[in-house]
């Protein structure tokens, strides 16, 4: 899935040339935490709820303005990036949100956290009305068709599948994601076939 299917296209953005009370008061009034600096459509830096918290105070003594304390270089992302790219930049670099721009360095739409979030709960269905079936699949290369092939059989639909970061006895643990079934039957079925049900969640 692409940046530009999950990114908020409806930005609001603030001039370079604003006060800070101005910043904060538009974040404010529409709940937001990151606030894109645009000169003639164009992005010119970022300003977020962190940046604000710091210089807060020093602006009320000070003329500042956002020019003063907008992060001038914002890392941002492309719409055609692949939305696990975009997640991966966001938490490697401990931010909470990305500019998304075209070649041309327009702001195009923002892509946060929340974005990113609802993305996966759409891709792993959690929020559907599901099954699942967790399990240790052991060492066999061919262990994951075994594994879906003996689901579908029995008529469980895959919805999507999950692996632990983590390791359980040193195997990783897959989480299969079902159409709402008998799951504790396939629990048996696949405990039969010699493999390891770590949870079933009906």
């Amino acid at each position: 899935m692409k940046v530009s299917e999950w990114m908020t296209k409806d930005v609001i953005s603030i001039t370079k040339d604003r006060s800070i009370q101005e910043c904060v008061n538009l974040m404010k009034r529409h709940s937001i935490r990151h606030l894109p600096v645009v000169e003639d459509g164009k992005l010119v830096g970022l300003v977020t709820e962190g940046d604000l918290r710091q210089i807060f105070l020093a602006s009320l003594i000070e003329d500042l303005t956002i020019k003063d304390v907008m992060i001038s270089d914002p890392i941002t992302v492309s719409p055609d990036t692949e939305i696990e790219d975009a997640a991966k930049v966001i938490f490697y670099n401990k931010i909470g949100g990305l500019p998304v721009v075209d070649e041309e360095d327009r702001l195009l739409g923002i892509i946060t956290v929340a974005d990113i979030l609802a993305a996966f709960i759409e891709i792993m269905g959690v929020l559907k009305a599901t099954s699942r079936i967790d399990v240790i699949l052991g060492d066999d290369p061919e262990a994951f068709e075994k594994v879906s092939s003996l689901i579908r059989d029995r008529g469980g639909e895959i919805v999507s599948v999950g692996i632990s970061g983590h390791r359980i006895r040193r195997k990783r643990v897959y989480y299969f994601r079902l159409k709402k079934c008998n799951v504790r039957h396939l629990a048996k079925v696949l405990e039969r076939a010699g493999y390891q049900v770590v949870s079933s969640v009906a």
